[in-house]
C-alpha cells in the first residue's frame, strides 16, 4: 500500500467516525434515541473495519513483512 493510500483511508476513516454522531445526533431530534442508534450503526462498523485495516496493515509495516511504500523517492 502506498503511502498517500494509508492516509486516504485513515482521513475516511476519520470522516466516517465524524458522519456517525452526525447522523445519531440530528436522527435524536426527530425519532428518538434507539432509531438514532440503529441507523448510525452501520457508518459506526464501517469505520472500525476501515481502522482494523489499517491496522493491519501498519503492524505488518512495522514487522517488515509487507512494508508501506513511499509516493516519493528520498535520496
Amino acid at each position: 500500500m502506498k503511502q498517500s493510500t494509508f492516509v486516504k483511508y485513515g482521513l475516511l476513516a476519520f470522516g466516517l467516525v465524524l458522519l456517525t454522531f452526525v447522523i445519531r445526533g440530528s436522527t435524536r431530534l426527530f425519532l428518538g434515541d434507539r432509531t438514532a442508534a440503529l441507523l448510525s450503526a452501520p457508518v459506526g462498523v464501517s469505520a472500525l473495519l476501515v481502522l482494523v485495516v489499517l491496522f493491519v496493515v501498519a503492524v505488518l509495516s512495522v514487522a517488515r513483512i509487507r512494508p508501506i511504500e513511499r509516493d516519493i523517492d528520498e535520496r
